[in-house]
């Protein structure tokens, strides 16, 4: 990185990979920890159905509503990985939607179908836009802070 550019700009695949497979995993662990606690709490057995199975999301009974809940909540928790790991208020909705691609494509090969369940893609629109926006907000938050400016600023770091 050359000495006065504000940002890189080049292109990094691997900072890119690491961000994503970053993002992948701290979301589904988050997910997997909220399901396994809505799970505990209707009585229902855990397994990987509550996550990639695409009939497990109805509000028929409250196994059903809870696995909603978690997947909302999960939202939330995501919106916190973007800040820490994206840190670019830009770069959220593509990163949101990479993982909701992603998650498509895992359920699709798990369910061995195409998730045909409106409730399903209610769902993930719905934290989708809450992964994205809470995480450009979060970004947003960090990125207009203050830039000391001036003499005092020549013998202190910035961190931005």
């Amino acid at each position: 990185m050359k000495g006065g550019t504000f940002r890189n700009t080049q292109w990094d695949p691997t900072l890119l990979s690491s961000q994503i497979v970053s993002m992948q995993f701290c979301v589904y662990f988050t997910l997997g920890l909220l399901v396994f606690v809505a799970n505990k709490l209707s009585g229902d057995n855990y397994s990987l159905d509550h996550l990639f199975e695409y009939h497990e999301i109805h509000i028929y009974d409250m196994g059903g509503r809870l696995v909603i809940c978690a997947f909302v909540l999960n939202a939330f928790l995501a919106s916190l990985a973007l800040w820490c790991i994206v840190r670019r208020a830009k770069l959220c909705l593509d990163f949101s939607c990479t993982f909701h691609v992603l998650h498509l494509l895992i359920c699709w090969w798990y369910n061995r179908s195409f998730p045909a369940n409106a409730s399903w893609w209610l769902l993930n629109v719905i934290t989708g836009t809450i992964m994205c926006i809470g995480g450009e907000f979060l970004c947003l938050q960090t990125e207009m802070k203050e830039i000391p400016v001036g003499y005092a600023a020549l013998n202190q770091k910035s961190d931005v």
